[in-house]
């Protein structure tokens, strides 16, 4: 199989994904995805769209989220640069609701994060400057689009910095305690 696939520790729903690197004097080759090993490993989703973002050092975007029913799930890559990735739960009836992990995802490591629905998303851009590329799997529908302010109190993220730079739409996002969540 060309990837490995481990949970994420603490948020067992969300995996880490590691795909199988073939380098040779030119450069490398890997599979970025391949529904059936997805499959097999218990991923068994449809993505709809991909999504490609460049961000300069300090930029924090997040932490996103879409209600049902156009939730989406999310696999995110790092192709150039360097980012600090951050996932959330935000499904109430969770064990694990209100608890956020995170995982450095680069063009060097190669690594990605499956993000399943009811998780909020967010990245700090750690190097000068990163393009991240995600596949989703339901399409971008604005009323449906929620999030949680980037330093909820409650969450506590620990991000590398506080000095970001974040867009006008997530300075103003609810702490999680009055944001619309996952039942």
């Amino acid at each position: 199989m060309p990837f490995t696939f481990t949970p994420l520790s603490g948020l067992p729903d969300v995996t880490v994904i590691e795909p199988r690197v073939f380098p040779d004097g030119r450069g490398f080759f890997l599979e970025a995805y391949k529904e059936s090993d997805f499959k097999k490993f218990g991923i068994d989703e449809r993505f709809r769209q991909d999504n490609h973002s460049c961000s300069t050092k300090g930029v924090l975007r997040g932490l996103h989220y879409q209600m049902p029913p156009h939730a989406q799930g999310k696999l995110v890559r790092c192709i150039v640069g360097e980012i600090f990735d951050v996932v959330a739960d935000v499904r109430r009836s969770s064990s694990t609701f209100g608890k956020w992990r995170a995982i450095v995802l680069s063009a060097h490591n190669k690594k990605m994060l499956y993000v399943p629905p009811g998780f909020a998303h967010g990245f700090y851009t750690i190097s000068d400057i990163a393009e991240i590329t995600y596949k989703v799997t339901a399409e971008y529908c604005r009323e449906s689009e929620r999030g949680v302010i980037w330093n909820d109190i409650t969450l506590g993220v620990a991000w590398p910095s506080t000095e970001v730079s974040l867009s006008d739409k997530d300075l103003v996002y609810p702490p999680l305690c009055e944001a619309e969540v996952f039942p």
